[in-house]
């Protein structure tokens, strides 16, 4: 049941609706009009699995723009997360530590010169913040396929009107669906490898005078697949929309997601093969390398302490993640004119939730100050905090979040003939409270009960905010009896950031609870695109944009040093585009050349502090980045097949090199960690009836480096995914639809390293790739 605070959520962002001067503000949701066309030209390629090429090939579009289309969701693995969706369009890597990418810590992605943190989401016209596992709001947590009515990938340049402070060019877009027109309900149940087991049901309304709704919960539930412990996961979307007129609507929106998992452990590549100078404990090596699912019987180390040997800290109940979420919205399109129409959204998210990390008794004790001893232990706090309590063995390292949204984006569209002039803003407060502390457990031992009121040695208590605020404005201009399009617009971001607290241990120790402030500002990011139809069925598009990006992981940043340590400047980028698409009966693709430039990249490294002679690490803008390559994507449906077959690829060539050195790290010229120069991914569907339809894929990734220097390099590797639709268009009884799918991941069982925690000149740490997994599913309608 919801809180009052949420209820008042919702009345806030209506609210904030109803005070927002619309007048000036509005979204268009139509480009001009397309060229006219005769008989011959709208013959495209067609199939269940097909989208218009509109979707399939960003068709009108400046920029490369790709989509995913709401059946091919709907044929993906059930429960698959936003990020783990992406993997199937050109440009970009994604990596998950399983087959579905729920795990947080264990996703990446890579795009052109950017990675997960420099991509902005935007889910139904509601941006998604930061994507920090600690506070952020990643877009795996806010998603069903099952409500997705399609995903919009721009890889280069997000149109100038998306609201984000963390894109660096690229964008996603998650639209959901819209409730049905008549009454329905929709059930499917899916069990799967790992235990995997998951429920969905979805009840629509249907319209009735104008109104409609649809309410949806899933559950699911599996074992890690690899080393002991679970994931369990409750989410719950619900719609409700007014029709007033054919011109405009009211929606409001609410999501509800609960999320639960043990971790398993990132592993060097030494680890994996069971080449590390002194054999693992434990026997552990390869891909099953994981946690341990009881408590070891180990030495001690440390005289009257049982559990004072560090290797208790390879125990799985020491490694949870825990997150809640709520996201409310309400959003208004209204066309009061033939001329004007505009739209407003106002949003509200809270979310909390804890994480759990061991700590070794040694760690937790430390060293007196006078002979180095860290300030993150209890020997260096105890006699300047008050009531710490000296470590028993093994420790129980907790931390905890919570904090909120709130927010108002508006846009506005005046239509003059062919052409359009379009404005908006988006402004947003964003608040966040994050605590870590070391506690003893029941006797020390890793299986005891947490002691939450013995805490060892206190790490941090910080509050920080972001107060954003973005402007823009675009006008597209038609020409040569609309056959060109040209867009010219720009943006203004500001972001305040402030934090205050305990930020570290040295804080404490310090008896300091600083208050720092910065701002990031730019008030002419420009964006300029042109699309051309050189034929009916031909397009050749180009496009330019900058942006500028609030500095990743900025608690982190402003918590690593001393109050006296500058912040940095933001990253910024430019994005060039330029392509060709076609559109024919029986083939389309989209081919696109980029180059972007990233400038200002952010490192943590030792250097005098400006303005003093003190030496701290902390981090600094060290220089830029330039990625080049090209795009490849398209559709085939061979007319000598007679419709049953086509087949799907894309083909992705990028490089992405340091142009600079910084501190004594000589890495210009050298390829920036985990960009594969080649990603190629290819498909083959078969209906061989109305009933039916299968699909093989393959999915090509070349060898990636995992650090600054390019000291170490991982191989390439491909892998193969299949699934099969049974049932479309049967029915029995009251049943309307009956389907069965089937789905595999990684056939041929591929064993791979996937994720990469990049390092400078070390070697880095992996997730290994998710083993083969299968799932059925089966789903009625009535």
């Amino acid at each position: 049941m919801l809180s009052i605070r949420h209820q008042a959520a919702i009345s806030a962002a209506a609210l904030a609706i109803c005070l927002t001067p619309s007048a000036g503000f509005a979204e268009s949701a139509a480009a001009p009009a397309a060229p006219a066309e005769d008989e011959d030209t709208i013959l495209v390629v067609t199939g269940r699995r097909v989208s218009d090429a509109s979707v399939a090939i960003g068709t009108d579009q400046t920029s490369n723009t790709i989509s995913i289309t709401r059946e091919a969701l709907l044929s993906a693995p059930a429960g698959i997360s936003g990020l783990k969706m992406l993997e199937g369009l050109p440009g970009f890597n994604v990596q998950a530590n399983d087959a579905l990418g729920l795990y947080e810590f264990g996703n990446s992605v890579f795009v052109r010169a950017f990675n997960f943190q420099q991509i902005g989401f935007v889910l139904d016209g509601v941006p998604m913040g930061r994507s920090d596992q600690f506070g952020g709001s990643p877009i795996f947590r806010y998603v069903e396929n099952e409500n997705l009515q399609r995903v919009t990938a721009s890889q280069g340049a997000g149109d100038v009107s998306l609201p984000s402070y963390a894109s660096l060019g690229p964008i996603v877009q998650y639209i959901t669906t819209q409730p049905a027109d008549d009454l329905g309900l929709i059930a499917q149940q899916t069990f799967g490898s790992d235990d995997f087991r998951r429920s969905f049901v979805r009840v629509d309304t249907g319209e009735h005078g104008g109104l409609s709704a649809y309410a949806s919960y899933s559950k699911l539930d599996a074992d890690v697949w690899r080393g002991p412990g679970t994931i369990d996961r409750e989410h719950v979307e619900a719609k409700i929309r007014y029709e007033i007129d054919d011109r405009s609507d009211v929606t409001a929106s609410f999501l509800y997601n609960d999320y639960f998992d043990y971790d398993s452990p990132a592993i060097s590549i030494a680890q994996y093969k069971g080449t590390t100078p002194t054999p693992d404990p434990f026997g552990r090596k390869g891909r099953y390398f994981a946690y341990l699912g009881t408590v070891p019987n180990l030495s001690v180390t440390v005289p009257g302490i049982r559990y004072s040997n560090s290797l208790y800290n390879q125990y799985f109940k020491q490694a949870i993640n825990s997150r809640t979420d709520y996201l409310y919205s309400l959003t208004g399109n209204f066309a009061p004119t033939d001329s004007f129409d505009f739209s407003v959204t106002g949003y509200y998210e809270d979310k909390k939730g804890y994480g759990v990390s061991p700590e070794a008794y040694s760690t937790s004790l430390g060293l007196p100050p006078r002979q180095g001893g860290a300030p993150s232990a209890y020997t260096a706090q105890k006699d300047i905090v008050p009531g710490l309590f000296a470590p028993k063995g093994l420790q129980y390292g907790l931390s905890t979040i919570e904090g909120s949204r709130v927010g108002v984006t508006a846009h506005g569209t005046y239509h003059f003939g062919p052409h359009i002039l379009q404005a908006g803003f988006w402004g947003e407060n964003d608040d966040y409270h994050r605590t870590q502390a070391r506690y003893n457990h029941q006797d020390g031992n890793p299986d005891g009960a947490p002691l939450l009121g013995e805490p060892v040695h206190l790490q941090r208590d910080y509050r920080s905010s972001r107060e954003t605020l973005q402007l823009f404005a675009k006008t597209v201009l038609a020409f040569d009896e609309e056959r060109l399009k040209i867009e010219l617009g720009f943006k203004s971001l500001n972001i305040d950031y402030k934090i205050r607290g305990y930020r570290n241990p040295a804080d404490y120790i310090n008896r300091r609870t600083p208050r720092l402030t910065d701002q990031w500002k730019d008030h002419f990011l420009p964006q300029a695109g042109l699309v051309y139809n050189v034929t009916p069925q031909e397009q050749i598009f180009a496009s330019y944009a900058e942006n500028m990006a609030l500095p990743r992981g900025a608690d982190d940043i402003f918590s690593a040093a001393s109050p006296i340590v500058p912040g940095p400047a933001a990253e910024t980028s430019k994005n060039y585009e330029a392509g060709v698409r076609t559109n024919r009966p029986t083939f389309n693709a989209a081919l696109a050349l980029f180059y972007t430039q990233f400038d200002n990249r952010l490192q943590s490294f030792a250097s005098p502090v400006p303005g003093s002679t003190t030496t701290e690490t902390f981090y600094q803008n060290v220089g830029g980045v330039k990625s080049y390559g090209a795009e490849l994507s398209g559709v085939l449906k061979p007319r000598i097949l007679d419709g049953a077959v086509y087949f799907n690829a894309n083909a992705t060539y990028n490089i992405a090199k340091f142009q600079d050195n910084y501190s004594t790290f000589a890495i210009k010229g050298k390829r920036v960690p985990d960009n594969a120069k080649w990603l190629v991914q290819a498909g083959m569907t078969v209906e061989p009836a109305d009933w039916i339809v299968a699909n093989v894929s393959a999915r090509y990734l070349s060898s990636r480096y995992s650090n600054f220097v390019n000291s170490e390099k991982i191989g390439d590797y491909v892998i193969a995914n299949a699934y099969v639709d049974i049932g479309d268009g049967l029915s029995f009884g009251p049943l309307k639809s009956v389907k069965l799918r089937f789905n595999v991941d990684n056939i041929f069982n591929k064993d791979y390293l996937g994720t990469i925690s990049t390092t400078t000149n070390s070697p880095a740490t992996y997730r290994p790739g998710p083993d083969r997994t299968f799932q059925i599913s089966i789903r009625g309608e009535i």
